[in-house]
């Protein structure tokens, strides 16, 4: 008796490129098993979204998702903690003036050590213990343990990768409409900006932290079911929702290969590709090439004959993009659609960003 095949949520930030013009990041961008299963994939599109809250939609989440909370949740080594507490991420960042516009460096591309983060919180905690506590998971995610009812409680700025690399002076007004929060993020950027640690870095040539950009604040709401059997993810938000929803989880394998033989059939998986999030949101344009051709030689080439030989189905590759939030739905059928000819990105790119 044939197996079941295996039903894949491929999710992919970052998928296309966000700048249609940049003709030298596309040209000669060779991926055939990628091309070929956006042309004959079903395509919906809904409005742009960062990848968090695409995330938290497919796991029935809406709007003023805590994020924070969730991917606490996912995080390696975290102690457990209450599930009514409430959480707000606050990553350090660099902020600074650039052509007269503010631009946001996220601690990805500062180089933070551990023995650094942890001195910096050791002090917040001390100096700021009236409003929360800090907990350090990793250099670049810090989170701020703060009561129900904190004004940062309500604060709802968008998630840091969608201000990273981004000017943000326009966003201040609107996210920051509390008298209380802009004065407390006054007072810990001047407390950041006289830290010893900045000091030193500042002497080594380092950016310092000179801010935190707080986000995602909220406790664990109750439990909804999630309509995955598994999720691969090497990212704690994924995998904290999966947690939350009582999901299995497991590191992303190194290729489709090693994926199938360890998904059962019948089920339904979930795996997050992230490769191409960073070199979008950095602005590096060889990263993004690379990341690609990597992604179609492990992954889409392997799948897309996978799926022409029924062992999954349907393939559904979901991207949050700079022009929308996109889907394409693939069957075993779809692959036989010869008609529906390959498209190079650059193609896709245009003709979404010209998409009223």
């Amino acid at each position: 008796m044939p197996h079941s095949p295996v039903r894949i949520t491929l999710f992919v930030p970052e998928l296309l490129w966000p700048v249609p013009e940049a003709t030298e990041i596309f040209d000669g961008l060779d991926c055939p098993a990628l091309s070929t299963l956006l042309a004959r994939g079903h395509l919906t599109q809904r409005p742009p979204q960062s990848p968090e809250a695409t995330l938290a939609d497919r796991f029935g989440y809406a709007e003023n998702t805590p994020y924070a909370a969730f991917r606490r949740l996912g995080e390696r080594d975290m102690p457990a903690a209450p599930e009514d507490a409430c959480w707000i991420a606050a990553d350090p960042v660099h902020l600074r003036f650039q052509q007269e516009r503010l631009i946001l460096a996220d601690g990805a591309t500062l180089g933070i050590n551990a023995d650094e983060a942890a001195l910096v919180a050791e002090d917040m905690n001390r100096h700021f213990g009236d409003i929360g506590r800090m907990h350090v998971a990793t250099p670049e995610r810090w989170y701020l343990h703060v009561a129900p009812s904190s004004p940062l409680a309500a604060f709802t700025p968008p998630p840091l990768s969608a201000v990273t690399g981004r000017s943000i002076e326009r966003l201040l007004p609107e996210i920051m409409p509390d008298r209380a929060v802009r004065a407390l993020l006054n007072e810990i950027q001047t407390f950041l900006h006289a830290h010893p640690v900045n000091q030193r870095r500042e002497d080594k040539g380092l950016l310092p932290i000179n801010s935190l950009w707080l986000w995602g604040a909220g406790a664990l709401p109750p439990r909804i079911a999630a309509d995955f059997d598994g999720v691969w993810s090497n990212h704690p938000l994924a995998t904290g929702l999966a947690r939350a929803a009582g999901v299995p989880t497991h590191p992303v394998p190194v290729d489709a290969a090693a994926f199938l033989t360890h998904a059962a059939p019948g089920t339904h998986q979930l795996v997050e590709l992230d490769d191409l999030a960073d070199p979008v949101q950095h602005e590096n344009g060889e990263a993004y090439r690379n990341a690609v051709a990597n992604l179609e030689r492990r992954w889409f080439a392997p799948l897309r004959q996978a799926l022409a030989a029924a062992r999954i189905a349907p393939l559904r590759i979901e991207a949050a993009t700079a022009y929308a939030t996109l889907t394409w739905e693939s069957g075993r059928r779809d692959t036989w659609k010869f008609w529906r000819r390959p498209r190079p990105l650059i193609d896709i790119a245009r003709k979404l960003a010209n998409s009223p």
